[in-house]
């Protein structure tokens, strides 16, 4: 009996160890559980689809805005304007657009495609013409393109990139826009025109200010007479179609803020609308 006694109690302190460490088991998972959901949960994206040249502006706005709210996750598509309305038109999922010109705005404001209400002037830059640092066409203005000395001109195609549309206001202003495309090099955005110039494959670009401030490879020629085309102002807005267009509104009031206005400032942007206060 007392052999039998022995096993038993062995079997029992085994069981007793086997259930206390399948609750141990059980109340980590129960602990861990609720804490990894919620961190699933918490994390929202805002979707912003960005004019190409702001590009790097738009890389410290993410980390402050991200860093301050960090259940929030801000992704940038960035491309031409016009290529933007397009995917915007066909659908392409996505909660902000940021233009570089009212025209593509407008005309996703007539299709009803961007909240009319969310629609506001953020920003104005200015359209200037580059060469590579080496370059010695140190005297080239919009004027005189057409000189024999210019082979080759990267600009943003007119068909849809802004500074492309700029560009030929520019060159009509000056009655010598025929002449120029014939030595054109389109490109679908304005960072592709910068990377051709500071590259020599192209003899000379025309860009904003800030993508060629943004360049150690280029230097700026002549810019573009106040009155040879339209202001070149950045129109913000959040889609009709938006899936978060609580964050959207809520980054939307952060680029529109104080602290932003002072970062767009520091890449050469002109700050339209007097900045709000965080």
């Amino acid at each position: 009996m007392k052999k039998l006694s022995e096993k038993n109690e062995k079997k029992w302190n085994a069981g007793r160890k086997f259930i206390a460490r399948f609750a141990t088991v059980c109340l980590l998972l129960f602990m861990l559980f609720p804490v990894s959901c919620a961190k699933v949960q918490k994390t929202r994206e805002v979707v912003v689809l960005a004019a190409a040249s702001l590009v790097d502006v738009c890389g410290e706005l993410k980390n402050i805005y991200e860093k301050e709210n960090p259940s929030v996750k801000v992704l940038f598509s960035f491309g031409g304007s016009g290529a933007l309305q397009a995917q915007i038109e066909a659908g392409v999922p996505g909660d902000m657009f940021i233009s570089a010109s009212n025209k593509q705005m407008d005309a996703l404001l007539t299709k009803s495609l961007v909240e009319k209400e969310s629609v506001k002037t953020l920003l104005q830059n200015e359209v200037v013409l580059i060469t590579y640092r080496e370059s010695a066409l140190s005297d080239l203005t919009f004027d005189n393109l057409t000189e024999e000395k210019v082979r080759m001109i990267a600009i943003g195609d007119p068909m849809s990139v802004p500074v492309g549309q700029y560009t030929e206001k520019i060159c009509t202003y000056f009655g010598n826009w025929d002449a120029v495309k014939e030595k054109a090099n389109f490109a679908q955005d304005v960072r592709t025109v910068l990377s051709w110039v500071e590259s020599k494959a192209c003899d000379c670009g025309i860009v904003y200010k800030t993508d060629a401030a943004s360049s150690d490879k280029v230097k700026v020629l002549a810019a573009a007479p106040e009155n040879s085309c339209p202001a070149v102002l950045y129109p913000a807005g959040i889609l009709s179609s938006a899936k978060n267009k609580a964050d959207a509104y809520r980054f939307e009031d952060f680029l529109f803020s104080k602290k932003a206005a002072e970062v767009f400032e520091k890449y050469g942007f002109t700050f339209v609308t007097k900045a709000q206060e965080d």
